[in-house]
């Protein structure tokens, strides 16, 4: 399969007029839909600057556009599917089970909670510094020997989603996580990918676009964030 954002496409295509807006903020950016969904992507820090008509032909090269396309799928696809609870990622898994974890892109909060429980792993991010994180070039040597992954769903906005996912064993679960998680079941057909971690807001959420507007990220926004799951 291609890579996420080009195989949706290639299948859904973009309509514009389903569009309201498009916030580009300096940590995420936001798609109202005219139907009042709202889907959101991390920027990575990236300035972030498209207009809807630009996504009459969208440039999968162009990290601009594939944030926005990212997040014009979590808005068209996340609110299609049936979620029964709100639930966090280490409380719907046993993570003791498993003997090598692999965190891509750095969950801060959930890592406290591997601490806690001491439950080791070892992390890479792209972007942040922490002596923590372990060295990116190892990332693909641990990956090759991981039995279980939790991916940040920026890694498909950043195109390193496929490499990833393609390096990892035959016996390895692949939990995407982040609000930026595309919620679509076809996400099931790509290697390992066993559960989707993400988030839908409220109907025409102003509060949440406001959030954006001003330069917020997940820490301000999730009280008004609905943490679900698809598997």
């Amino acid at each position: 399969m291609i890579e996420p954002l080009e195989y949706f496409y290639n299948k859904h295509n973009i309509d514009i007029s389903l569009i309201e807006s498009i916030t580009c903020g300096e940590k995420y950016v936001s798609v109202l839909l005219k139907n009042g969904n709202i889907g959101v992507c991390a920027t990575l820090l990236k300035e972030t600057n498209v207009e809807i008509s630009d996504l009459k032909k969208p440039n999968f090269k162009s990290i601009e556009h594939r944030i926005v396309i990212n997040a014009y799928y979590n808005a068209l696809f996340n609110y299609n599917n049936q979620y029964n609870t709100e639930i966090d990622i280490f409380d719907e898994l046993d993570f003791k089970k498993y003997g090598n974890i692999v965190m891509i892109g750095f969950f801060k909060s959930l890592v406290t909670k591997f601490k806690n429980e001491n439950i080791p792993l070892y992390i890479f991010d792209k972007t942040e510094s922490d002596n923590i994180l372990t060295s990116m070039n190892k990332q693909i040597e641990h990956i090759k020997k991981a039995d279980a992954i939790i991916l940040t769903s920026t890694s498909v906005l950043n195109n390193s989603f496929l490499e990833i996912v393609n390096a990892s064993q035959t016996n390895c679960d692949i939990y995407m996580l982040g609000p930026s998680t595309i919620m679509h079941k076809e996400m099931f057909n790509y290697k390992n990918i066993k559960i989707l971690f993400g988030s839908v807001f409220n109907n025409n959420n102003n509060k949440v676009i406001e959030i954006i507007n001003n330069g917020g990220g997940t820490g301000t926004f999730i009280k008004h964030m609905h943490k679900v799951f698809l598997k």
